[in-house]
């Protein structure tokens, strides 16, 4: 007779899992699907932060840009003559009917924030840039041949909401600096001086940022035939 085998001590492998598996495994998937979630909002909420961030300096620099523009047109010819100054500070009384003292050039062929009322467009406008609190930048402009020029005060136009503050910066020359002032300044005789720079701060919940405009001069362009 032949020897009876040996039998395995090992038990065939043929049982389920067992409910305290399944719920550990539960577990698990909803730790980890906790974690993807909070990461998934965690990145959107930073996207969204940084889009603000690039929205602002986006608008920061269109503004800047403009305002460069504008005053490029003022300075340079046909707009002005060799010699002349056609970006000054002035007196200006705007609608709020007290008078500010306003950086002030004109625009022959006008500027395309301007709205027209009721007539045409008219040449030769008056510009000046005034910044309120809570309001932001505004331009104030009329035309030279509205009936009413030296009596009406101008119109206004919204540039911006985000500008909370505007400086003038002028060159000592005697110090070899620049000072910062919050008005324009007047000379030993009275008169209101023109900067050579504008500061301006932009303002939008947290965030500040500020851009320099360097005021052009008459006479740098083409002469004026």
């Amino acid at each position: 007779m032949k020897p009876p085998r040996p039998t395995s001590s090992r038990r065939p492998r043929d049982r389920g899992f067992t409910l305290i598996e399944i719920l550990l495994a539960l577990a698990v998937v909803g730790l980890l699907l906790v974690a993807l979630n909070t990461f998934v909002f965690s990145m959107g909420e930073l996207w969204g932060r940084n889009n603000d961030v690039r929205l602002f300096e986006q608008h920061t620099r269109a503004v800047t840009r403009f305002l460069e523009g504008e005053l490029r047109a003022a300075a340079f010819p046909p707009a002005a003559r060799s010699g002349s100054t056609p970006i000054t500070a002035q007196e200006i009384r705007p609608e709020s009917g007290s008078t500010d003292n306003l950086l002030t050039f004109e625009l022959p062929e006008g500027s395309r924030l301007i709205s027209w009322p009721d007539d045409r467009p008219l040449p030769e406008v008056v510009c000046s840039l005034q910044v309120r609190p809570r309001d932001g930048l505004y331009l104030l402009w009329h035309s030279r041949l509205e009936k009413k020029f030296n009596d009406d005060p101008p119109h206004e136009a919204l540039v911006s909401p985000l500008v909370s503050e505007i400086s003038y910066e002028y060159y000592d020359e005697n110090f070899k600096s620049w000072r910062t002032e919050n008005t324009p300044q007047k000379d030993p005789n009275g008169q209101l001086m023109t900067p050579q720079r504008l500061r301006l701060k932009f303002t939008y919940n947290k965030q500040s940022r500020e851009t320099v405009i360097t005021l052009p001069v008459a006479g740098e362009g083409l002469p004026n035939t």
